[in-house]
């Protein structure tokens, strides 16, 4: 996969609770896409945050290279606790991370296991990285999302109102999620300026639902 001028790089998928089915767009890019790889967290339904700190640390290890992490729900907190663990230097090969639909793990009801990962850090990613929220996700309000956006650093997208943005919000494959996963790999730092590049690739109207962008930023895997 060739998303940059200088080389492949890898996306490493992260999901959440219960991992992420068939038909959740993470499942559709380790499907359809070159180098892109699911981290094995194990224990899927009984989440346990140091496992899955490891996990993924050995995940970016085997990768042996700059890659993209593409978090979802709980994998977003995930990412968070081993950046905190592992410092900068430790994660210096993150080329950039997107960070979709964070729950809110401080003041929920939604489902108790997420406590586990409380509470939301203070850790500021040293890779650009991009929280995208929903307005109508049943596991952080919007408002939410945005302030734990701040809390790690990251710059901050409205969706619109995906629900949980997961195989229930009708985003099939979810592409225009590739081409914000090329934007935070492109190296841009500056927050005002990503957040000004995705809200146009999301082009979110003002009510329900939303147009495709049409924009995929990755080859397709080959066919065996």
């Amino acid at each position: 996969m060739r998303f940059v001028e200088d080389g492949p790089i890898k996306l490493l998928t992260v999901p959440g609770i219960d991992g992420s089915g068939a038909r959740h767009w993470q499942s559709a890019w380790e499907r359809d896409l070159e180098d892109c790889y699911r981290v094995d967290l194990g224990c899927w339904d009984d989440p346990i945050r140091n496992v899955w700190i490891s996990r993924l640390d050995q995940a970016v290890h085997e990768a042996r290279g700059e890659v993209v992490l593409i978090a979802h729900s709980l994998g977003c907190q995930t990412v968070a606790w081993w950046a905190r663990l592992l410092g900068p230097s430790g994660v210096s090969s993150v080329r950039g991370a997107l960070l979709v639909a964070p729950p809110d793990v401080d003041f929920q009801e939604v489902d108790p296991r997420l406590d586990r990962f409380a509470p939301n850090l203070d850790v500021a990613f040293p890779f650009p990285a991009l929280v995208v929220a929903s307005r109508d996700d049943p596991y952080a309000t919007v408002s939410r999302a945005r302030e734990i956006a701040g809390q790690w650093g990251a710059a901050f997208v409205d969706a619109g109102e995906l629900g949980h943005i997961n195989a229930n919000s009708d985003i099939a494959d979810w592409t225009e999620g590739q081409a914000l996963a090329e934007l935070v790999a492109s190296g841009i730092r500056d927050h005002s300026q990503i957040e000004r590049l995705a809200a146009d690739l999301l082009a979110v109207p003002a009510g329900p639902g939303r147009r495709q962008s049409g924009l995929s930023a990755f080859e397709p895997r080959s066919a065996a």
